[in-house]
Parts: structure tokens; sequence; C-alpha cells
């Protein structure tokens, strides 16, 4: 993982926001639920995606609005085709380096 990356995702506050944010979802999977399914929240996902420039920006960095819990299958799909670095988790959230 890149500095800028690994220094964001081990941070307190994105520790805190996406314990919050698993919490008031109730540890599910949005996207599967939407479709009928259950499956556990395994990651926290940014819809508008973070990189070097953006990722200061609270507005987008820790913003509920631009989360999105998800199961590792869905993430997959949703950067299916992508070719931008990906970044792997522990079961609790923590960036894997």
């Amino acid at each position: 993982a890149q500095d800028w990356a690994k220094q964001f995702y081990n941070s307190k506050a994105w520790y805190r926001a996406r314990n919050n944010y698993v919490k008031k979802i109730g540890g599910l999977c949005e996207r599967c639920l939407q479709q009928g399914r259950i499956s556990p929240c395994e990651i926290v996902h940014h819809k508008i995606h973070l990189n070097p420039r953006n990722i200061n920006n609270v507005s987008i960095s820790l913003n509920e609005d631009n989360l999105q819990g998800v199961c590792r299958e869905c993430h997959a799909l949703i950067h299916k085709g992508r070719d931008e670095r990906r970044y792997l988790f522990d079961r609790n959230g923590n960036i894997i380096v």
C-alpha cells in the first residue's frame, strides 16, 4: 500500500468513522440487503474513491454520505475491471501491509 493510504487507513479518525458507520448500518452489506440477501459488512467502501488529492478532504474521506458498507464479494464487483491498486483489510477493517 502507498504511504498516503496506509496513514489514512491506520488513523484513529478512520477507525472511528468506519466503526460508527458499520454500527449505524447494522453490520450488514448494504448492496446485498437491497437484493434481499443477508451478508456481513466486511469493508467500508468510499463511493468517491480516495486518492492523494482528496484523502485529506474530510467531506470525502470521512463523510458518511460517501461510505457504503459491503461484503467482499460486492466490493470486488464494484471494482471489477478497474486496474487501480487495491488494499487488503483484516476482519477488523485494518489495512494489511
